[in-house]
């Protein structure tokens, strides 16, 4: 089962700016909202791998086995993941880059890395 889940989310989920922004995918997909400290709670009693995407003492995404059962963190452009998610985390993953980048928008990151649990899954 594919979830989304945020967490410490800071807007209305039924924001209209959110339903048009998502093209009606918010009804379409299991979304779920809590604290860090509940998510992560819920993600352990399932046995659910954290990978949560940072630099420090990362190995490379497609590296990695996302057919168990799988979270995929990502964090905002401007502050990352809070140290709750370091702690937490089964493996710190990150997308190799060319040159002195060291970072790309999240939502791009966040679909290069849903893409390759995708893939590794058969697209199911």
């Amino acid at each position: 089962m594919d979830a989304v889940i945020i967490a410490n989310p800071k807007t209305d989920l039924y924001n209209p700016n959110i339903v048009r922004s998502s093209v009606g995918c918010l009804f379409t997909n299991q979304i779920a909202t809590g604290s860090t400290t509940e998510i992560i709670i819920f993600l352990k009693s399932k046995n659910i791998n954290i990978y949560s995407a940072i630099l420090q003492e990362s190995e490379a995404y497609h590296a990695q086995d996302f057919t168990t059962p799988t979270a995929i963190v990502v964090g905002t452009e401007a502050t990352g993941l809070s140290q709750e998610w370091r702690d937490a985390s089964t493996q710190n993953i990150s997308i190799p880059m060319q040159g002195a980048i060291d970072s790309m928008n999240v939502s791009v990151a966040a679909g290069i890395l849903i893409f390759e649990a995708k893939r590794q899954r058969n697209f199911i």
